[in-house]
């Protein structure tokens, strides 16, 4: 493979996301051990005890406890949480004593608060993505453990404001927090002795795809300048080695440049093409159609895509009302109209257009029109093989995780 080749070509996707198994545990770079899991561990042996770096979800963490202890049994003198998402943290519970120390970035409190207030909405919303790979990995772990502890909510004992040194057995961490990663409590940890960086998440769950500035679950939105800055801000590290929240290192100093140098500009780019479009008066949805990367700033859309970056960057700076109809301005839902609609032109009608839109290659229109009529009847068969082979038109071309999930359940629910 060629140094220019994009990186997203050859990793996996994240279909390809497990939980962590016992004995998975490899040696990624002297001194310290990645056990793979819904997010990646990483084990730090010094002479002076160990560090852990990241815990996976409450089930998760006595299986890389007990991979780290197969490698080291000494004291834990830090766990450091990269963010605060639940497959970070979840496990620190087995992990810590009255010697460990808890690190996190300052925005921990705020980011978790978000997280528990919203947990049922957040749960529910995302469920659709992650409860097969979820309910297999709690099973294996049952089967191994006979029960599992429940997510752990650690509480952050040494605070990282936008830097922290730490030193354990002659190891030297610099910790630096990156607020544009996937939660604004996001951090890195560069040990500059060796030229490696622990990164987590900063950059997505899929390294070198474009990161979601706001997911389908429901999050705050991302600033995309503040995205932009902690990509350059890792990048100016100058790190030979990455070590992802998700699957292998990425290794190679001018390889790593070059990477984070292509997503920095394509997330620049993104903001810059909707300003323009912005100020020049366009809609949302013309510019969701027509801005996409050139071919040198091209990036994987496996996590996250263009088109959703573009409307969120358009709602973080603009907000709720998009300037197209009164009816934005009440409580009404724009399906309030779908009764009148069936009415006046007639469910049959609707479906024959729907059909046509469908043979001519748009399922989007022929899912709008397929939907008004289940609004009126949730239970019309007519509607529902519409959709169902619209969402399975899309499904062809899809190649995003979350686009694929939401389709997929979508088609069980409608056949």
């Amino acid at each position: 493979m060629s140094l220019e080749e994009p990186l997203f070509r050859s990793r996996p996707g994240a279909d390809r996301i497990a939980g962590a198994r016992p004995g998975a545990t490899e040696a990624v770079v002297p001194g310290i051990w990645l056990s793979p899991g819904l997010s990646n561990s990483y084990l730090l042996t010094t002479s002076e005890g160990r560090v852990v770096v990241n815990t996976g979800m409450g089930f998760e963490g006595p299986v890389h406890r007990e991979n780290y202890d197969a490698i080291d049994r000494s004291l834990i003198r830090y766990v450091i949480l990269t963010q605060g998402h639940y497959d970070h943290v979840g496990g620190a519970d087995a992990f810590v004593n009255d010697h460990t120390d808890i690190v996190a970035q300052a925005n921990w409190d705020s980011w978790r608060r978000d997280n528990e207030l919203l947990a049922p909405f957040r749960i529910a919303n995302s469920a659709f993505a992650f409860a097969a790979t979820t309910t297999r990995a709690i099973q294996e772990a049952i089967a191994r453990y006979g029960t599992v502890p429940a997510q752990a909510a650690p509480r952050p004992t040494v605070v990282v404001d936008d830097r922290l040194d730490l030193t354990v057995g002659g190891r030297r961490m610099e910790l630096h927090a990156t607020p544009g990663g996937e939660t604004t409590d996001s951090l890195v940890i560069w040990l500059p002795d060796e030229g490696v960086c622990l990164c987590g998440n900063v950059f997505g769950a899929l390294f070198g795809h474009i990161p979601n500035l706001v997911t389908m679950r429901g999050d705050r939105y991302r600033d995309a300048l503040t995205v932009a800055d902690s990509i350059e801000k890792v990048r100016l590290l100058g790190a030979e080695t990455l070590l992802t929240g998700h699957f292998e290192p990425v290794r190679g100093r001018r390889r790593i440049d070059s990477e984070l140098s292509r997503l920095r500009d394509a997330v620049l780019y993104l903001h810059d093409a909707t300003v323009a479009g912005m100020n020049a008066g366009k809609d949302v949805h013309t510019l969701m159609r027509e801005i996409t990367l050139p071919p040198p700033l091209e990036v994987g859309q496996g996590y996250g895509m263009v088109r959703w970056n573009v409307r969120a960057i358009w709602e973080n700076y603009a907000g709720w009302f998009h300037h197209r109809s009164t009816a934005e301005l009440y409580a009404e839902a724009p399906q309030a109209t779908a009764a009148d609609l069936v009415e006046l032109a007639g469910a049959e009608s609707l479906i024959t257009r729907a059909r046509r839109h469908l043979a001519d290659g748009n399922a989007v229109h022929a899912i709008q029109l397929a939907e008004v009529v289940r609004q009126v009847d949730s239970a019309d068969a007519a509607a529902a093989q519409v959709l169902v082979q619209a969402h399975q038109r899309l499904l062809e071309t899809s190649t995003n995780f979350w686009e694929t999930a939401w389709l997929r359940k979508q088609i069980e629910e409608l056949s």
